[in-house]
């Protein structure tokens, strides 16, 4: 087997962290909008058609 010393992430060229970051953090947030969206929709459901 190879032996790995190194990440190979962390030494590849054109790496752009600070990109990945902000995409993460746009998915988790546009995640939790869309959980809470659902959520209101349940809810109004449960309401109105009940």
């Amino acid at each position: 087997m190879a032996k790995h010393r190194e990440v190979a992430y962390s030494t590849a060229g054109g790496n752009d962290y600070v990109a990945h970051e902000q995409t993460y953090e746009t998915f988790i947030k546009l995640v939790k909008l869309g959980s809470a969206a659902v959520a209101t929709i349940l809810a109004l459901l449960a309401i109105f058609l009940t």
